[in-house]
């Protein structure tokens, strides 16, 4: 699948899955920041697996020292912010492993961060993995693919420029 989150076609690149579980519209996030697009269109994975990988070829633009999200810059442009829950960053930490850090050169696929899910819902929170594009204004279309259960690496995301 060398074609993912590379140039596809006519200026269309294409994210695949951070992690294994079922696509949903981001809109469907109990969360207003995501539902409401505040962040940026995108995508959202209700995980059944413990791990997130990148989605396209990056640079690491941010890893947040508590492992909660990472926000990368796509090869191609795209602001690519992963949120792993919904306010986990009050875990400060806990139940998260960090596997790249800000600054590294990444390549779709790779591991990022690794996290238990079951941990994290055990103490109460909301597992759901928000990818939001943070800056949509700059692509034409911004096309999630949702509804289905996607294995990590999955096409999910299509952007045209």
């Amino acid at each position: 699948m060398e074609w993912l989150g590379k140039l596809f076609k006519n200026d269309e690149y294409r994210l695949s899955a951070p992690a294994a579980g079922k696509a949903v519209s981001v809109t469907e996030v109990k969360d207003e920041t995501f539902s409401t697009e505040i962040l940026g269109k995108g995508i959202a994975i209700v995980p059944e697996s413990n791990r997130i990988v990148a989605p396209c070829d990056a640079v690491v633009d941010l890893m947040f020292d508590t492992g909660h999200a990472v926000s990368l810059k796509a090869n191609f442009g795209a602001e690519v912010l992963i949120h792993v829950g919904l306010d986990t960053v009050n875990l400060k930490g806990k139940h998260f492993t960090v596997h790249a850090k800000t600054g590294d050169v990444v390549k779709e696929g790779q591991l990022l961060i690794e996290f238990d899910r079951a941990a994290i819902a055990a103490e109460g929170y909301d597992t759901v993995t928000p990818m939001v594009i943070c800056n949509s204004d700059e692509f034409k279309t911004i096309t999630p693919q949702i509804g289905t259960v996607v294995a990590e690496g999955e096409p999910v995301m299509t952007l045209k420029k």
